[in-house]
């Protein structure tokens, strides 16, 4: 696809959802309805704005993931756009997981209505403490093999969507394949013994069917619920974690930008002791810093896009350095905007706290900030012992040649 292109979806994108969706959006801090997700949904494959990331030959526009960017800002432009462009979470993320390792059975079962819209996904890992949380290797669900079949045991917390989902991707330890073997499984949420439990109530709405607890009594699937390798579980999440975490970052840059914009609207405006406000070093300087957070964040989610598709090692840490990057320039951005609205930025008046709602809990989303500056640390210290190590063995063969 051609520059030309990316720049005519992009275009597209943000005349619908100026137009169609931010007119449709529901009162601050109240869900998109689901019958109001389907016409806008309508509306939007009708304007060629649908399905963006999804390959052509399942009804999307086919984008690489290096085009993704600024197609799913102006999505993000909207709280709601991401759901209505079928580009939200967890549904975007568990389509590029079902893409690259499903079967072709199971791309007609699962992959083909999740793509059309017609259904909705959830992705089941993270687990009531000290299961998997930030650390996946704490798995604690379990799937043994009996006879030709697997059983499925755990609990589950934090599974968004999984309220409206027809299925989930569950993440289970399978000892039977080995002492640390996780595998992923296809499970319909109206499988015998699957039960949503506790629904955790959480700051944002954007991601519509709830965070609830997901308890797998004996669930029994067979061998074609199996989704990629058995006992490569692990592995297999980082194909949908890494670009996940980015297109996060991409959506709710897209929110700030809208942050940015009322405030800029505001300072045109709004008049202080006798001067536009837009005109005094105050605001100037928190409309400038907040230009360079996003203007930093759009360039290394850039950068990770790039990493990930040259070398999906080295994006890795390109998207930790986005995620937490992105995840704080955005609360600070949308901050800002409050800050220079006054008195109606801390009101219903304007959408500014409901998008503070929406960003903030992504500092912890996707592996906590700690988290990721505790990885990029670390492999940060490899990476200058190795460089150290070669130059001290390049010096020695070069002293032993004299």
């Amino acid at each position: 696809m051609s520059a030309a292109d990316v720049a005519e979806v992009v275009a597209r994108s943000r005349r619908f959802v100026r137009d169609v969706v931010i007119p449709a959006e529901p009162l601050t801090g109240t869900p998109l309805d689901p019958e109001a997700r389907a016409a806008l949904q309508r509306q939007a494959r009708a304007a060629g704005v649908f399905a963006p990331h999804v390959p052509v030959e399942l009804g999307g526009l086919g984008l690489p993931l290096t085009a993704w960017s600024p197609v799913f800002q102006e999505a993000g432009y909207s709280p709601i756009g991401p759901a209505v462009l079928n580009c939200m979470a967890p549904d975007e993320g568990n389509m590029l997981l079902l893409e690259r390792l499903a079967t072709p059975a199971q791309r007609e079962s699962f992959l083909v209505p999740l793509a059309a819209g017609d259904v909705r996904s959830s992705f089941a890992m993270t687990e009531p403490h000290p299961g998997a949380g930030s650390d996946p290797a704490a798995l604690a669900t379990v799937a043994h093999r009996r006879g030709g079949r697997w059983v499925i045991d755990g609990e589950k917390r934090f599974i968004s969507g999984a309220e409206e989902a027809a299925f989930a991707i569950v993440m289970a330890r399978t000892p039977d394949l080995g002492e640390r073997a996780a595998t992923m499984f296809l499970v319909p949420m109206d499988a015998p013994g699957v039960e949503i439990g506790h629904a955790i109530r959480t700051l944002e709405t954007a991601i519509t069917g709830g965070h609830p607890h997901v308890r797998y009594h004996g669930v029994e699937v067979g061998e074609e619920a199996v989704l990629g390798t058995p006992g490569e579980a692990f592995r297999h999440a980082q194909l949908r974690l890494g670009p996940a975490r980015l297109t996060h970052c991409m959506r709710w840059l897209g929110l700030a930008r809208r942050a940015q914009d009322t405030a800029l609207d505001r300072v045109r405006s709004r008049e202080l002791f006798g001067h536009p406000l837009g005109e005094l070093g105050l605001a100037q300087a928190l409309l400038a810093d907040s230009e360079i957070d996003l203007a930093s964040s759009a360039a290394l989610i850039d950068r990770a896009a790039a990493s990930l598709v040259a070398d999906p090692r080295e994006g890795a840490t390109a998207s930790s350095l986005a995620k937490v990057h992105v995840s704080e320039a955005v609360g600070r951005v949308i901050d800002r905007a409050v800050q220079l609205c006054g008195g109606d930025g801390v009101t219903h008046e304007l959408p500014l706290l409901g998008f503070l709602n929406e960003v903030r809990p992504f500092r912890v989303y996707d592996g906590s900030s700690e988290t990721h500056r505790w990885a990029i640390a670390r492999r940060a210290i490899a990476r200058r012992r190795a460089e150290v190590e070669d130059g001290e063995a390049a010096l020695d063969v070069a002293e032993g040649a004299r």
